[in-house]
């Protein structure tokens, strides 16, 4: 008997506040009404995970940190390394967070499940050759594994290879 194909469902981790979930949605809403391809909880070459990953046409990568409340904000000081992985950095909130306490050197999306808006554009700091190409490779890899794994999932059982 042929194996049964399982509608495709979006992995969940499980570490993600439902806040988080609904100001990732929109985010990546607005995203690919940009013409972006987003990747979630892709882990980067220091052994972080960025919250999004968007890629553009012309091979931008642009990082998006989501904060889901003013105490996330403040216990975290990890995505200050995520600048060395994008071209531009993007903070995405609920509007329960207030916007004065993000920082001015970095973009600001706000969010919600529905949709978002970019309140402030990201400073532009360009990849290097090398850094960009491991970056699209990774951003690859990842999508191909985690489509694969949605088409058959017994191959999850083999191991992560993110």
């Amino acid at each position: 008997m042929p194996p049964r194909l399982i509608e495709p469902q979006a992995p969940v981790d499980g570490r993600q506040s439902e806040t988080a979930l609904f100001v990732a949605r929109g985010t990546r809403r607005l995203l690919r009404a940009m013409k972006f391809s987003t990747l979630t909880e892709l882990s980067l070459a220091s052994g972080r995970r960025a919250d999004i990953v968007a890629l553009a046409s012309d091979a931008a990568i642009h990082i998006i940190e989501i904060k889901s409340s003013i105490a996330d904000f403040r216990a975290d000081f990890k995505w200050q390394e995520y600048r060395f992985f994008c071209d531009r950095l993007y903070f995405a909130i609920p509007e329960t967070v207030p916007v004065e306490i993000m920082p001015e050197d970095a973009g600001l999306i706000v969010a919600d499940a529905y949709g978002a808006t970019i309140l402030r554009d990201a400073p532009e700091h360009k990849l290097s050759s090398g850094t960009r190409r491991a970056m699209l490779m990774r951003f690859a890899h990842a999508a191909a594994h985690r489509l694969h794994g949605l088409s058959d999932p017994d191959v999850l059982t083999l191991g992560p290879l993110e």
